[in-house]
């Protein structure tokens, strides 16, 4: 069936408009879609058949195509057909097999997914004649390409691996003001009675502990093995991650450039009928960086989809300086938006989500 919209139709895209926007040519891709590539509000990307390693990260700006940067800036080519291992601190661009041809009124966004931020892989979307990373105009046709550095760990991929993420918009729904209280009040966004919510719902972090040993989140080892991304529960927590537990200030100090994975203080909901995207505190606040992976689907959290308030895990970096978080402290803001309709399917156990009702959670990779 076509994509078509009403005048007043405004919001995100769900499942079913992004499979006739596939089906109508606005998504263009040589392989057929996976079964369970297109999420409640979102499309899996996938890698095409080449890495480009280039000597630095950048943008083409208005007049040049990625084609053309990549031939200044490459140093090899690596074939993805049977696996390939990406080093870190290396970047590298990757052609992906969807490309686009959007409706002048529908625009899209990306980010990683949240496996892919969890491993600390940091992953972009760069379209031609781009001015900014991630963002693509509506009416956009043109190749995808994903610039990919991983940070922490060495990852193997290979072509059809999924790092990244893209949601379809027609104008845009932000929920703010008195209808974001109003929503909070009918919903309970997050299970905070003086939530802040001015610009999104504000996100603190949890250091008071999970479990009778007080396990508070991760720290990222250095010199491990590579993660294969397309194995689930493989790893040994232990060979890749250092426990932190709870001291009695309630307090964690992250050290400069180290890895942690933390979780929210509040339990996140995203109610059917919404999309969730969180955002840095302050970009002002230039101390450390707070998830990269930043999408929620409608239905996470939910008691209808198995959710029952789920926390949010906090991907985090710390730049520079040492830099002190407390408990409670807010770390991120969630900025909610409609949907264009609500999606056929939630986010939950019903489509397999890994991350439905998590605590404090590493990535899919690794065994329980």
């Amino acid at each position: 069936m076509p994509l078509a919209f009403g005048p007043a139709d405004r919001g995100i895209l769900p499942d079913r408009m992004i499979a006739a926007l596939g089906s109508s040519g606005g998504i263009l891709t040589a392989v057929p879609f996976a079964d369970d590539q297109i999420q409640p509000a979102s499309l899996d990307l996938r890698l095409g058949e080449v890495a480009y390693r280039v000597r630095a990260s950048f943008l083409p700006g208005p007049r040049a195509t990625v084609a053309e940067r990549i031939d200044l800036l490459k140093l090899h080519e690596i074939a993805l057909g049977d696996g390939a291992v990406l080093e870190t601190g290396c970047v590298y661009i990757v052609p992906l097999i969807e490309g686009l041809k959007l409706p002048a009124d529908v625009g899209a966004a990306a980010n990683p997914k949240s496996s892919t931020g969890r491993l600390d892989v940091f992953t972009r979307v760069i379209t031609d004649g781009a001015r900014a990373f991630d963002r693509i105009d509506p009416g956009y046709h043109g190749p995808l390409y994903l610039e990919i550095s991983p940070r922490t760990f060495p990852v193997l991929v290979r072509e059809g691996s999924r790092l990244s993420q893209m949601r379809f918009h027609r104008g845009r729904m932000v929920v703010t003001g008195d209808d974001l209280v109003d929503l909070q009040e009918r919903e309970t966004l997050v299970d905070d009675e003086g939530a802040d919510l001015a610009e999104g719902v504000a996100v603190g972090v949890d250091l008071a502990g999970f479990g009778p040993d007080g396990l508070i989140g991760y720290r990222a080892k250095r010199h491990t093995g590579l993660i294969d991304v397309d194995r689930r529960a493989r790893y040994d927590v232990a060979d890749y991650w250092e426990p932190l537990r709870a001291n009695r200030g309630k307090t964690l100090i992250l050290d400069p450039d180290e890895f942690y994975i933390l979780a929210s203080k509040q339990a996140v909901t995203v109610p059917p009928d919404f999309a969730a995207e969180m955002v840095p505190f302050d970009p002002l606040v230039g101390e450390f960086r707070v998830h990269y992976a930043g999408f929620f689907d409608p239905g996470f959290g939910c008691d209808e989809a198995g959710g029952h308030g789920s926390r949010a895990v906090l991907e985090v970096r710390s730049h520079e300086v040492p830099f002190i978080l407390e408990h409670g402290q807010t770390v991120g803001r969630l900025v909610y938006e409609h949907m264009l309709a609500q999606p056929d399917q939630l986010y939950g156990e019903g489509i397999g989500s890994n991350y439905q009702a998590q605590g404090l959670k590493l990535s899919k990779h690794f065994r329980a």
